[in-house]
C-alpha cells in the first residue's frame, strides 16, 4: 500500500477511532506522569475501543478492553489507598512470586484463548491477538500496583501492536501504538526517577 493510500485510510478513520486515539494518548501520558486521572480517561478510551475492535473482528482485544475497564476501577482505588496505612501507593518493583503468577496466567490465556478463537470464531489472527492480549494484561496488573516493570512490557507489546493493527488496516490505531511505545519508554524513565528519590527501604514493599 502506498503512502497516499495509507493517508487516505487514516483520514477515513471513524470518529470513534479518532476519539479512542486521543483519549488513549492522554491516558498513557497521565500514567507516565504518575497522575491518578489516567484511570477515568482510560475507562472512556477502552469503551470507545470496544466498538473499534468489534468492527475489526479482534475479539481478544474486545475482551481486553473490558478487563482494562475493570482493572482501571481497581487501579484507581489502589493508587489512592493501596500504600502503607492506606495512603498513596508508591512505585516499587515486581517480586518473583508475582512474576511467576502473572506469567502462568498469561501463558494459559495466550494458548487457551488463541485455540478457542481459532476453532470457534472468525478471528483474523487468533494467536497473535491472544498473546499480545496476555502481555497487556500482565502489564496492566503491574500498572495498577505501580510496578515499574509494567513499562518494559508495554514497550515490547506496543511494538507488536503497531504491526498487528497496520496488518488489519487500522493505520490510525497503529500510529497510536507507536506513540504509546515512546510514552512507555518515557514512563519507565519517569517512574525510575521517582524510585531513586525515595528511601531504599521503601523499595522492598511486597506485591
Amino acid at each position: 500500500m502506498t503512502v497516499a493510500e495509507v493517508w487516505s485510510a487514516v483520514l477515513a478513520s471513524s470518529p470513534i477511532e479518532v476519539a479512542g486515539v486521543l483519549t488513549g494518548i492522554a491516558c498513557v501520558w497521565l500514567a507516565a506522569r504518575n497522575s491518578i486521572w489516567n484511570f477515568p480517561v482510560a475507562i472512556v478510551s477502552c469503551l470507545l475501543y470496544v466498538v473499534v475492535f468489534l468492527q475489526a473482528r479482534l475479539y481478544s482485544d474486545v475482551g481486553l478492553q473490558v478487563v482494562f475497564i475493570t482493572l482501571s476501577v481497581y487501579g484507581w482505588y489502589e493508587w489512592l489507598h493501596g500504600g502503607p496505612q492506606h495512603r498513596e501507593l508508591p512505585v516499587t518493583r515486581t517480586n518473583s512470586r508475582l512474576w511467576l503468577a502473572l506469567s502462568a496466567v498469561g501463558l494459559a490465556y495466550a494458548v487457551g484463548a488463541g485455540f478457542l478463537f481459532q476453532q470457534y470464531t472468525n478471528a483474523a489472527i487468533p494467536y497473535w491477538d491472544s498473546t499480545t492480549t496476555a502481555i497487556s494484561l500482565i502489564a496492566q496488573v503491574q500498572l495498577t500496583r505501580k510496578k515499574i516493570e509494567n513499562w518494559i512490557l508495554w514497550v515490547l507489546v506496543d511494538a507488536a501492536y503497531v504491526a498487528m493493527y497496520w496488518h488489519k488496516d487500522l493505520y490510525l490505531t497503529s500510529g497510536l501504538y507507536l506513540v504509546y511505545l515512546f510514552l512507555a519508554a518515557y514512563g519507565y524513565w519517569e517512574w525510575r526517577q521517582l524510585m531513586l528519590r525515595r528511601p531504599v527501604a521503601e523499595l522492598t514493599l511486597s506485591a
